[in-house]
């Protein structure tokens, strides 16, 4: 390991009550290619979002002969967003069995982390509100006689769909792929990195962004001021569970002990 890498790794071990355990070159690879991985993650929200900005504001909402092509270019968009996330997942994954298969001795979990242990019901339920809250509001203003924004409210309902089968492949990749220790720190420290990797997947970043901007018509309407109290109160409900819900690594520790 370098010195940076050390210093990261010790930064890492500190700041989830293992002070005492010695930073390995394993953990050193696993937080690397976590770091990159989110980086990705965020590039590709980002280029979709601009894409999906940008295909909705070329269209014209009174030609018929191209009403269809920025579904088809959206559609697309978001096969493109899935793939690259589960891609990004996957190479995550990878990484983690490489340096599994290099360790002279590997445990295994004592007993089996399922979502309720690893993400918790907290994360998992305000997940499925804040897709369902989404969705119904994409819903109720498809009969609105607005032909942008009903574009907009397709545009809401097919991120959702292709985010939510996203999550749905990763979280499982999360909760499946064997465990990467040698020993009962870097264990444990599997076991918080798969907490932080649920809880980074159920973040809804795509959930807010879409309503607010894709939800809007030839005149401001109930639906604007609904997308925004979404966001609003989204953020404020996903602040509360954070600050209320356990630690990484108290619930690695009781996901460990659960069974």
């Amino acid at each position: 390991m370098s010195p940076a890498e050390h210093a990261e790794v010790s930064q890492w071990l500190a700041r989830h009550g293992m002070a005492d355990a010695e930073p390995t070159p394993l953990l050193a690879a696993r937080l690397a290619v976590r770091g990159r991985a989110k980086f990705m993650d965020s590039l590709l929200l980002a280029v979709f979002l601009m894409g999906a900005a940008l295909t909705h504001a070329l269209a014209l909402p009174g030609d018929v002969t191209s009403a269809r092509w920025p579904l088809l270019v959206l559609v697309a968009l978001v096969a493109a967003l899935l793939a690259g996330q589960w891609l990004v997942g996957r190479w995550v994954r990878r990484a983690d069995q490489r340096a599994g298969a290099g360790l002279p001795q590997r445990v295994a979990h004592p007993v089996e982390l399922g979502w309720p242990a690893v993400l918790g019901r907290p994360f998992a339920v305000f997940t499925v509100a804040a897709y369902a809250s989404a969705g119904l509001l994409a819903l109720s203003v498809l009969p609105v006689a607005d032909p942008g924004l009903r574009r907009g409210a397709a545009v809401v309902l097919i991120g959702l769909a292709g985010a939510c089968a996203g999550l749905l492949l990763q979280l499982r990749q999360v909760l499946a792929s064997p465990a990467v220790a040698q020993d009962e720190a870097s264990l444990t420290a599997d076991v918080i990195m798969r907490v932080e990797d649920a809880r980074a997947l159920v973040t809804p970043s795509l959930v807010w962004s879409l309503p607010p901007i894709f939800l809007y018509g030839e005149s401001l309407g109930w639906w604007n001021a609904a997308a925004v109290a979404l966001v609003v109160a989204g953020v404020a409900a996903f602040a509360l569970i954070q600050f209320r819900a356990p630690r990484p690594a108290s619930a690695a520790r009781q996901a460990m002990a659960t069974r």
